[in-house]
């Protein structure tokens, strides 16, 4: 059996893979669809809030260029300086959007149940937070 990390990177290539692919049609990759739905869970969001959200996802130089790159694109404007918002035209190709990724939730999903999947999810959470912590109480203040 292959170590858990092994899975995880080649799952996360996989979804990064797949979604870049799926979202190049609508311009967006998979880490600019994350910064829009952040800009759409909270409106006039400051930029910062965004690269903090975001920061396990992507460095800050790959998260200011998907913010760049919704700006240009007209999927977001700036309310006032350092906040974003969705435009009304983003928010309706974000929706054409999630009918793909509702699609391709499903077929990651295929022959796994919500059980399993809440499961995986919170191993890997605890994962997370048992090395994290252990980081934190390792190095010194």
């Amino acid at each position: 059996m292959k170590p858990i990390g092994y899975w995880l990177n080649r799952t996360d290539r996989a979804l990064t893979c797949y979604m870049n692919d799926m979202l190049e049609e609508f311009g967006l990759t998979r880490i600019a669809w994350q910064v829009l739905n952040v800009i759409r869970d909270t409106p006039e969001v400051a930029d910062t809030e965004v690269l903090s959200t975001l920061a396990a996802n992507a460095g800050t130089v790959t998260l200011t260029g998907a913010i760049e790159t919704v700006l240009a694109d007209g999927w977001a404007n700036r309310p006032a300086p350092d906040r974003l918002a969705l435009t009304h035209r983003g928010r309706r190709r974000l929706a054409d959007v999630a009918v793909r990724v509702d699609a391709f939730r499903e077929l990651s999903m295929s022959g796994i149940s919500l059980d399993e999947y809440r499961t995986a999810v919170r191993v890997l959470e605890r994962m997370s937070q048992n090395l994290e912590m252990a980081t934190r109480v390792s190095r010194p203040v």
